[in-house]
């Protein structure tokens, strides 16, 4: 979602192999200042232009890799009572969101939110305690003045959400681009890689981003080739909705499927000689039933 500023491609060949045998493009492998919100400042790798790793981050799974080859090139997914994530716009200091971006932040968790099929809730405040929240959105323009565009990162091994989410050099576009930028960062946070990562073709180039041990796994029912609509492909255009596209929203009631109960779930199937009370319900032949003065009666199928 931006360009290669402000960092310095990495040139250690060892570090280079390393994450080489992730099947990352070391072509895209850079160090570079991370800024938090309160200013404090730490080296991170980036890998690609808008996904982060701290170098505690990046050997774990390196050390993953060696120790277990493969096996761990998919996902981490938001998991558990990690689900339901208190989502901060930050607005202290330098780094605080302009009220354009505040409203595009606004817009973004809606965009989440209103996914009814889907385990993932956001809520969101505005304000400074940041070290509180399970994610931040905040504007670092100040520390990238040539950038635009965001960074974020992926969900960890532990179940929880990416939480920095940085925005900048957005302000100039519109709210809509806002949004879509926002929306982008957080769906890195709780696991989308991008949709073009085999070719960047939304940024005008060919470059395969590699799967590496984050994976790039694709979602069932969702397009295989480039989705030019999609809020997560690699680059953004300057007339973006901000909205997902259908295939955004099937990926994440797969990744995070919402309940799938049914009138039947938890009632016990009907058992030959024993008594029912009025009232009492049983499955029957994948039917439904209750027990009524003198009979049952067929409530309907269980699917």
């Amino acid at each position: 979602m931006n360009k290669l500023d402000n960092r310095t491609l990495v040139t250690d060949i060892d570090l280079l192999n390393s994450i080489k045998s992730l099947d990352i493009d070391v072509g895209l492998v850079s160090k570079g200042d991370f800024h938090l919100p309160d200013g404090t400042v730490e080296e991170r790798i980036y890998i690609g232009s808008d996904i982060v790793f701290t170098t505690k981050e990046l050997n774990k799974l390196i050390d993953a890799h060696t120790s277990s080859a493969k096996q761990y090139r998919t996902y981490n997914l938001v998991t558990g009572n990690n689900r339901t994530i208190n989502i901060l716009g930050y607005t202290g200091g330098s780094q605080a969101l302009s009220s354009k971006a505040r409203t595009a932040l606004t817009r973004a968790v809606a965009n989440y939110n209103n996914i009814s099929n889907m385990t993932l809730d956001f809520n969101l405040t505005f304000g400074t305690n940041y070290q509180a929240a399970d994610m931040v959105v905040y504007d670092n323009s100040v520390n990238n003045p040539g950038g635009t565009g965001g960074v974020a990162g992926f969900p960890n091994s532990s179940g929880q959400p990416h939480k920095y989410v940085q925005i900048y050099g957005i302000e100039q576009f519109s709210t809509n681009v806002n949004e879509h930028v926002i929306t982008h960062e957080i769906g890195h946070s709780v696991g989308f890689r991008h949709s073009d990562w085999f070719d960047r073709a939304s940024c005008g180039s060919y470059n395969n981003e590699g799967q590496g041990s984050d994976g790039a796994v694709h979602v069932p029912g969702t397009p295989t080739g480039t989705d030019a609509t999609s809020v997560m492909q690699a680059c953004f255009s300057t007339s973006a909705s901000g909205n997902f596209n259908g295939n955004d929203v099937i990926a994440l009631e797969a990744m995070y499927p919402g309940s799938s109960s049914g009138p039947c779930d938890g009632v016990q199937e009907w058992q030959s000689g024993r008594s029912y009370n009025i009232g009492e319900r049983v499955t029957y032949y994948g039917n439904l039933y209750e027990r009524v003065s003198g009979g049952w009666t067929n409530l309907g199928p269980c699917n």
